[in-house]
């Protein structure tokens, strides 16, 4: 140890921990916005109606939220090991600490908590964030600079494009097209929330439908990468460390299931009660009761009615020469003739 805060030589830099990802927080707070702001109008809505339409309001922008916020979480797939391994390069002192690997769509999450935390005069709680945009070359030399414990740079070094595992080539193809879906069924869910306010009820379903599949997909895309050949690999005294699916991967598909639902019982009881369904989404029912409008009874007005019923007068126009020959310019009674 040195007169560096406990920070090795050659390694200046007070290490930063990655906390909580603010493009999750920026979406979970516009969503959580966007619901209120909608909540806000129940108080308008009569009878029953009111209570359908806050459970609609509700799930409809959790099926949001949770499609846009899967992009950006880091727990698809995750592996924990509790270990004694080498704390620092260059150095033979073991810590006891529990290591874990999560992985996202767009880059993996690496923790280190020591058992206790306070070991070797240090705080050993570290949450490291490594993102592909294209490699983590870069991070990874970012992390050696910055002197991460050996257990992170070992498993930081696993996904680095030199390395035999090919870790990246797996869970980065596979984090894009799982994305790419996702936003797709994103796009449906928008598309259904239009539907569904108009009286295309039936199309709705369909849309909510499709994006239960888009979901579906993305979870097939991300499962491939347990189909291929696993790179085993150990830290410490601990066995094979090795990645199992995760909660954003079962929320994903509960979400799916959920949208899934919706679109069957709305395809379904549209075809079953049409009018019904419309009735209570608020559609087509504006013209039906255009249709139906009673205006109450009428009176008629009878010595109105025979003062103007007279008999009907032809009026005889001469031409503009005769008019300007005679001196006389006739009244419009004596042109008037009656028929």
């Amino acid at each position: 140890m040195t007169f560096y805060d406990d920070i090795y030589p050659f390694y200046p830099l007070p290490r930063t921990s990655f906390i909580f990802s603010t493009h999750l927080l920026t979406i979970i707070l516009v969503f959580l916005v966007l619901t209120v702001s909608f909540l806000l109008i129940l108080p308008g809505i009569r009878g029953k109606s009111r209570l359908f339409w806050m459970f609609r309001i509700i799930i409809s922008f959790f099926i949001g939220v949770v499609i846009v916020a899967l992009n950006f979480t880091s727990d698809w797939a995750e592996a924990r090991t509790t270990t004694n391994a080498t704390y620092k390069s260059f150095s033979s002192e073991e810590v006891n600490a529990e290591v874990g690997l999560h992985v996202g769509l767009y880059g993996i999450n690496i923790t280190l908590r020591g058992n206790p935390v306070n070991q070797l005069n240090e705080t050993i709680n570290y949450n490291e964030m490594f993102e592909w945009r294209d490699t983590i070359d870069e991070e990874y030399e970012d992390a050696l600079e910055r002197g991460l414990p050996n257990p992170i740079l070992y498993i930081a070094e696993k996904f680095t494009l030199n390395n035999p595992c090919g870790l990246i080539y797996q869970y980065r193809y596979s984090g894009r097209y799982a994305s790419a879906t996702l936003w797709t069924a994103f796009c449906c869910w928008m598309v259904a929330n239009v539907l569904f306010s108009m009286p295309v009820i039936l199309y709705a379903g369909y849309m909510m439908v499709a994006t239960a599949a888009f979901i579906f997909f993305s979870m097939a895309s991300f499962s491939t990468i347990m189909n291929l050949p696993t790179c085993l690999f150990t830290i410490g005294t601990s066995g094979a460390f090795q990645t199992e699916y995760s909660s954003s991967f079962w929320l994903a598909l509960a979400t799916g299931v959920l949208c899934l639902v919706i679109g069957i019982l709305v395809v379904l009881l549209d075809c079953l009660i049409p009018e019904k369904i419309r009735e209570a989404f608020s559609v087509g029912v504006d013209n039906d009761e255009d249709e139906d409008v009673y205006f109450g009874e009428g009176y008629l007005n009878s010595n109105f009615l025979a003062s103007v019923t007279t008999t009907p007068l032809t009026t005889l126009v001469l031409p503009t020469d005769e008019i300007q020959k005679d001196s006389h310019q006739p009244s419009l009674q004596e042109l008037s003739i009656a028929m």
